[in-house]
Formats: C-alpha cells, structure tokens, sequence
C-alpha cells in the first residue's frame, strides 16, 4: 500500500511538472507574441487618448474604463473565437480579413488628415457618415464608440499576429496563449493610457505642492513644466496615432497583395529600403526601417484618401440603413 502512495505521488509530481512546464510555455509564447505586435501596441496607445480630449478631468478615467472594457470584450468575445475558428476551418480568410482592417485603418488616418487639411470639407464628409454608435446618447457615447470600433481593429491585428506565434494544431494551447495576450495587452495599454491623459492633473497636485519637507520649489517648478508640456504632448501622440494608423494599414495591405502574389509592390518597397541602408551603412537597420514605414505611409494615405468618399456615398449609407432596421428591432 504504501508502494502504491508513492507510486501515486510520483505521478502527481510528474503531473505538477508537466502543467507547470506547460505555463511557462504558455507565458513564453504570449511575451513572444506580445513583442512581435509591438507596432499595433503602440498604435493602440498612441490613437486613444485623443477620443478623452475634451471632456472634464472627472470623466477622463471612466471613459478610458469604459473603452478599455469594450477593448477586452472585443479580444476575449469576438475575435479570440474567431481567431480559433478560422486558424482551424477557414485559414485561407484570415488575410483578407486582415486587409479588410488594414483599409479601415488607412481610412480613419486620411480622415483625420483630411480633417486638419480641409475642416470646413471634413466636417461636412463627417456629417453625411452621421453617428457610429448604434443609439448615441451623449458625445462621450459617441467617442467611445467610434473607439471602440478602431481598437477592434488593431485588437484584430493583435490577435492575429499572436496566433501566428503559437505552434498550430494544439487548441487549448493557442486558447490560453490569446486570453494571456488578451488580459495583458489590454491592462498594458490602458494602464498608460490612463496615466497619460492624468498627467496634466499630476502637474497641477505638483505645481500646488506646498509640504516645506517635498522639495516644494522643485516639485511646483516639475509640476508647472509637466502642465505646460501636455498640451503639445497630446497633440504630438496625436499626430503619432494617424501617422501610425495610416503606416500600420499600408503595411497590412502590402502584405497582404504579396501573400495573393501581388508582389511588385513590395519588392519595389523593400528594395528601396535596402538601398536607402547601404547608403549609410552604421545607420543601415534605422534607414531600412524608416524608408519601409515612410512606403507603407504613402500607400495607406493614398487608399484611405480614395476610401473617403466610397464610404459617404456607398458605406454610409448602407450602414444608416443598418442601424434604421437595428433601432425598429429593439
């Protein structure tokens, strides 16, 4: 009997071994995953403190909480089964699917570029599209909404790129892989995002600071630097949040096109990029980068530039259809 208990507990030790190598791999494979959708992070991070801009300093973190929710809801809901159903029935419209974003993304950053051009034209374009959300009841309904709308998008991408990390054929294994990359992606984001649209509020607890034993003149001095600096910082993060949806979107599409076979158009890119690397070749991985992102830029500007008004006069309309039958339902 007692042959039988060790017998037993061995099993279970090796039982505990297995499981807890399987954790480590599931925790390596999602750092890995998280690492290699770096660019669509950033993306994520840079776009959505511009849709809390505007709104009183209380209303800031709710709205982050509230897109950071529908972010969670759209990876662990939609896409996560999706990702899973697709990689195992119908692989071949993961790319087209991936396109599809692409092109949204290309048209949200013309939109806003076309917006900073022409705001009197924008404005107008913006009105013919009418609200995203299903039955907006307030602007911040209508920010969150169309936030929520990009982030599944780029979560898309996420979520995709990280699959394509995980060894195929295992399903619980890219299941748990997803969620881990899911949760922590999503606390990642947010988590900045919140301390970036708080720091002007930091500055001001700073700037009033008046504890003799806190370094006062150096934190006041830090606070009314850090004040002064959101503003230009957030336009900034602004700036950076178009030029990355744009530059993320033309990637997504000329990947894409060499995936169907359609591969002029990137060779032309990346042999440029190698030429602009070897003509200064200390700074050849940098210049490579650059050129290859400035290229991809220029595609997405052009084809969300062309998808402006294919979405006022085709998409939109459609779409208030949509929403017309939606309201007559509930």
């Amino acid at each position: 009997m007692s042959i039988g208990l060790l017998g037993l507990l061995d099993d279970v030790a090796g039982i505990a071994k297995v499981a807890a190598a399987s954790i480590d791999d599931v925790a390596g494979m999602a750092a890995k995953a998280g690492l290699k959708a770096t660019g669509a992070v950033i993306d994520d991070a840079a776009v959505t403190p511009s849709y809390v801009r505007g709104f009183t300093a209380e209303r800031e973190l709710p709205i982050v909480a509230r897109i950071a929710k529908g972010s969670l809801k759209n990876k662990l809901i939609f896409l996560l089964p999706a990702a899973l159903f697709l990689s195992f029935v119908l692989p071949w419209l993961i790319m087209p699917l991936l396109m599809i974003g692409g092109a949204y993304l290309c048209y949200e950053g013309a939109e806003k570029v076309y917006h900073a051009l022409f705001p009197h034209h924008a404005d107008e374009h913006e009105t013919q599209l009418g609200s995203v959300a299903i039955n907006p009841k307030s602007l911040e309904d209508e920010k969150v909404a169309s936030a929520i709308k990009t982030d599944f998008i780029l979560s898309a991408e996420i979520m995709t790129i990280a699959l394509a990390e995980i060894p195929p054929g295992n399903f619980a294994l890219q299941a748990a892989v997803l969620v881990l990359v899911a949760f922590g992606i999503t606390v990642g984001v947010y988590g900045v995002v919140a301390l970036i649209v708080k720091a002007d509020d930091f500055g001001v607890r700073l700037a009033s600071n008046t504890n003799e034993g806190l370094a006062p003149g150096v934190s006041r001095s830090l606070g009314r630097g850090l004040v002064k600096a959101m503003p230009g910082f957030m336009a900034l993060l602004g700036i950076v949040g178009t030029a990355a949806m744009i530059w993320v979107g033309g990637g997504i599409i000329v990947h894409g096109l060499e995936e169907f076979g359609f591969s002029t158009l990137g060779h032309m890119i990346h042999d440029a990029a190698h030429a602009a690397a070897s003509f200064l070749p200390p700074l050849g991985p940098v210049l490579n980068w650059a050129t290859e992102s400035a290229a991809y830029g220029i595609v997405g500007l052009v084809i969300g530039t062309l998808l402006i008004p294919i979405a006022s006069y085709l998409i939109s309309p459609v779409w208030q259809g949509l929403k017309s039958l939606g309201r007559q339902a509930a």
